[in-house]
């Protein structure tokens, strides 16, 4: 408990301290994860969930794109207060959890999981394992996990805190049996600040009926 206080008084010092637009992880268009996300074929009105999703600007354009039924999770409230300003009216049709995804007792299951920078964080296997469990509980059978964050040639730290890299074989072997690679893109993104920081994105498809 004592761990999830520190990391969510990090992130909210974060998010209060800095315009969202300044920091590094931030994408004015998150192209690739549309694209992903539109690859699996899911309806518009399947239900996506966007991990860590804080001031993404990526429920912006799945809202524009006509995807209908949206949450967004993250852990520092100035973070959701930020894109739920810019969103204006739209934020009512946007489910909004102020939570750490792996504590956070999920009532639905998703067709979309998309995570862009979280999963990165938990450098601990046990937190590793506890987030599958979160994807076991919360993503319905045949729907996918989108991932995404630090390649094995990327940064070994994000905002001050350490990342756990990570190829295509660590990460399959993360999310576990349950879980089947459908594939996997690098890219190449250019922070604010103008560095370079190499990104891995695994898709997943969970097994079952």
């Amino acid at each position: 408990m004592q761990w999830m206080t520190t990391r969510r008084a990090h992130w909210e010092k974060v998010y209060a301290d800095r315009d969202p637009a300044t920091l590094s992880w931030y994408q004015e268009n998150p192209a690739r994860s549309l694209i992903l996300i539109e690859e699996t074929g899911v309806a518009d009105e399947a239900p996506i969930i966007d991990i860590g999703g804080g001031a993404s600007r990526l429920v912006d354009r799945l809202s524009e794109l006509g995807y209908s039924a949206l949450t967004v999770v993250d852990l520092a409230p100035p973070a959701l207060a930020q894109a739920q300003e810019r969103l204006g009216e739209r934020a009512r049709d946007v489910i909004w959890i102020d939570a750490d995804v792996l504590d956070y007792p999920f009532a639905h299951q998703y067709a979309i999981w998309h995570d862009r920078a979280v999963f990165h964080f938990l450098t601990e296997p046990a937190d590793r394992d506890r987030y599958v469990g979160q994807l076991e509980s919360a993503v319905a059978p045949g729907g996918h996990v989108i991932i995404a964050g630090f390649s094995l040639d990327g940064p070994e730290q994000c905002s001050g805190l350490p990342v756990q890299r990570h190829s295509e074989e660590t990460l399959t072997a993360a999310l576990g049996d349950g879980f089947r690679p459908i594939g996997f893109q690098t890219e190449a993104h250019h922070t604010p600040g103008g560095a370079t920081q190499h990104f891995l994105y695994g898709v997943f498809a969970r097994r079952g009926d």
